[in-house]
């Protein structure tokens, strides 16, 4: 006989009977009628060629060949039930899961001291692992590699849900005692000190130097570099200026002692958005994780 031949709903009547003993009883368990479990005993024992269960004072026993079954059905029926089970709940606060997301050097900066606080205060066998964007973020996402990405990634479109988180919007970041500081934010005022460009692959900060050329500011670039990670330190000793998203300048400013300071021309906000593939969007650690994310940074 092969398993495709097989009716698989039979195999949870016959594990039914070995426990309750019963055809009667089996169906007061299973919620349907006796006349039913009969049926599908009598199916049973076509199917296997055999009488599987005789009637005894003890109630009904399986043959010897069905007691071969018993196990190895029992076994897969619980299997079953605890993957269907697993999808249906998660418990952050007994798991152990490792959560792995993508986000920028900036995104670890403003993401991630707030959110390991709540795991470490709250559900301290959550861990996470960051890892930067890449060209196969798509298919990195669809086979469940990352869990959830962060940032703007024009690119995941079609089987892939996103949500708002905030908009970018950008300042001017320099020294405390820059002498920018004194003088009206003209344009020629803020051309005319060393400017650090930060390119950031794979993200729309690349795109702000490329709007304020067509705008006509001629920057003097003094310092070209792809992340945000070393622009602070640089700033605090230097005179150069830089144009960074908000929320990173004003979580630099008391640790650098730094000043924002506003743009001369208005540039657009750049919206930040939280991704995951349609594949996960039912299951409910990814869900609860992604539901934590809003709650902590959503505007």
């Amino acid at each position: 006989m092969r398993l495709r031949d097989l009716d698989l709903n039979l195999l949870v009547i016959f594990h039914q009977i070995v426990v309750d003993k019963s055809v009667s009883g089996a169906a007061e368990n299973l919620g349907i009628s006796q006349p039913a479990v009969s049926n599908a005993l009598k199916r049973l024992r076509a199917a296997f060629n055999d009488e599987l269960f005789v009637r005894t004072r003890y109630g009904m026993q399986p043959t010897p060949y069905a007691s071969l079954l018993v196990e190895p059905i029992a076994q897969t029926i619980d299997l079953l039930n605890t993957a269907i089970n697993q999808q249906d709940s998660f418990d952050p606060l007994k798991s152990k899961k490792c959560f792995y997301v993508a986000m920028t050097d900036i995104g670890d900066i403003y993401f991630l001291p707030r959110l390991i606080d709540t795991l470490l205060t709250q559900y301290p066998g959550i861990s996470v692992k960051t890892l930067r964007s890449h060209a196969g973020l798509a298919t990195s996402l669809a086979e469940g590699e990352i869990d959830l990405a962060i940032g703007l990634h024009p690119e995941l479109q079609a089987g892939f849900y996103q949500r708002r988180l905030f908009h970018h919007r950008y300042v001017c970041l320099c020294r405390k005692d820059h002498p920018l500081i004194r003088l009206p934010i003209t344009r020629e005022n803020f051309c005319h000190y060393g400017h650090i460009k930060i390119t950031s692959p794979g993200t729309g900060h690349g795109e702000i130097d490329t709007i304020m050329q067509h705008a006509g500011l001629e920057r003097d670039i003094r310092l070209e570099i792809p992340h945000f990670i070393a622009v602070a330190h640089i700033l605090q000793n230097t005179d150069l200026v830089a144009t960074v998203p908000e929320r990173f300048a004003l979580s630099c400013l008391g640790p650098f002692n730094l000043r924002s300071l506003p743009l001369p021309i208005d540039l657009p906000e750049i919206a930040i958005n939280l991704f995951w593939h349609s594949k996960y969007h039912r299951d409910p650690a990814n869900k609860w994780f992604r539901q934590l994310i809003f709650e902590l940074f959503v505007d």
